[in-house]
């Protein structure tokens, strides 16, 4: 009898885990889709479904929308990313989604009694997201609202992002602590004619910010 008992309850948590389909609510430009099983891209319309194991990818200034359960992926122009795992169960979300190229924007909302876990994968590091709002593409991850976990994908070192920071892959591989950078974003700019700012040339050019910490330099332009 025990045994029948614990059968039935192994299965019936079997089907309390069922796969979840996304939905491409917004696109502007060139959207395309490789879903799973799929040797080529397709073009992408409104409503759409998106299932695990699909890769989107936004051309030259397009857009996309895509909404998971209670995740909200605002993908930016050429950006490049697979939804890796998409699951639900009983009062609990799972979505993980590898970032390749490009940045994304990442709003988690679960509604009351749902846990919402999501996590953003680039070549260097891995941003937690539970009920939160952060940007992120290769190198960074700024986090918008609640708090990000962030860990180099190869190594020990790990943060907790706070709203208004920013934590960053420096060149030696590792990551740089966010306050250290937010504090050294405080310093004063060198005076007008002292020599060419970092991250851009006397002629104009690329406005990209670079602040530098004795921990390493961090690339942030990409994430305005």
């Amino acid at each position: 009898m025990k045994k029948t008992v614990l059968v039935l309850l192994m299965i019936f948590a079997a089907l309390s885990v069922f796969a979840q389909n996304g939905v491409l609510r917004e696109l502007s430009g060139t959207v395309e889709l490789k879903l799973a099983g799929s040797s080529s891209f397709t073009a992408a319309s409104v409503g759409d479904q998106i299932s695990q194991d699909t890769i989107i990818s936004t051309g030259f200034k397009s857009t996309a929308l895509v909404e998971i359960g209670s995740t909200l992926i605002a993908v930016r122009p050429l950006t490049r990313l697979t939804l890796t795992e998409i699951r639900s169960s009983t009062g609990a979300e799972t979505l993980n989604v590898n970032l390749a190229a490009g940045r994304v924007k990442v709003d988690v909302n679960p509604p009351a009694g749902t846990r919402a876990s999501t996590s953003v994968t680039s070549p260097s590091a891995t941003a937690s997201v539970r009920g939160t709002s952060l940007l992120m593409d290769l190198l960074n991850c700024r986090t918008l609202e609640g708090t990000v976990d962030y860990k180099q994908l190869q190594g020990l070192y790990s943060y907790l992002v706070s709203a208004g920071l920013i934590a960053s892959v420096g060149p030696d591989g590792n990551i740089v602590d966010p306050v250290m950078a937010y504090l050294a974003s405080l310093k004063p700019k060198p005076p007008s004619g002292s020599g060419t700012a970092s991250g851009g040339s006397e002629e104009g050019g690329d406005t990209t910010t670079t602040n530098s910490t004795t921990e390493g330099s961090v690339n942030v332009g990409l994430l305005y």
